[in-house]
């Protein structure tokens, strides 16, 4: 991890049980867990500084975004997906994210055009001094902007569950230079394709940016690597 996102992470209170879940959350995607790796609240105690109560809530948190399993006489363990398991997950996300951005409508209002093109100048912004954890904020910031045009807050609802469970999946490309640099650039042709008509090309470049997230992971998985 960085210096700037630990020293992001480092002013979290540790008595607040949002910030812990944040810290959980941050060593589960960025490494400082791997997949499979056991999660004990005596551990966590120690890990964050924080109460047994809190060291819960934040196991019940991740496990409710599906990223922490448990399981009974083995306790909680950071959730290891299966090839097959990130096709499946991926076939649904794909199918909810193409839904969505057909259902927005085109050409957008300004407004929105505005929003999005704030949130990416804070993204690069975020990519330019490489903080891990305001990236991984920004990019989400900006597709759940774009997705809740789609005028379905239950639609939206679905995606933000799938990003969340993709996220151990997603989350190491941020600080990947190629997988970072085709990210930006797809974001700011999503933008322009707002402004047509167009929407099957918004669609389809909306599914064909998470194509690289995917195909890493699946290649690292083959590849043994956690």
């Amino acid at each position: 991890m960085t210096e700037t996102a630990s020293a992001g992470s480092a002013t979290l209170r540790r008595d607040d049980p949002d910030d812990v879940v944040a810290r959980l959350e941050e060593d589960i995607i960025f490494g400082g867990f791997a997949p499979g790796a056991r999660l004990t609240e005596d551990a966590l105690m120690s890990r964050y500084g924080t109460s047994r109560h809190f060291a819960r809530q934040a196991l019940v948190e991740m496990e409710r975004r599906g990223i922490v399993r448990r399981e009974k006489n083995v306790g909680a363990t950071v959730r290891f997906f299966s090839a097959e398991e990130i096709r499946q997950i991926y076939e649904v996300r794909e199918m909810l994210t193409r839904q969505a951005a057909l259902m927005i409508p085109l050409p957008a209002p300004q407004g929105l055009i505005d929003e999005l093109s704030a949130l990416q100048r804070d993204y690069c912004a975020k990519a330019d001094i490489c903080d891990l954890r305001g990236i991984h904020e920004a990019n989400d910031a900006f597709h759940v902007a774009l997705f809740s045009a789609c005028g379905n807050p239950y639609l939206v609802r679905a995606l933000q569950d799938y990003m969340n469970l993709t996220l151990p999946m997603r989350a190491k490309n941020l600080a990947d230079r190629e997988g970072l640099a085709q990210s930006r650039r797809q974001h700011e042709l999503m933008i322009e394709l707002l402004k047509g008509r167009d929407s099957w090309a918004l669609a389809q470049l909306c599914v064909d940016h998470m194509q690289f997230s995917k195909a890493d992971y699946l290649a690292r998985i083959a590849g043994g690597e956690s």
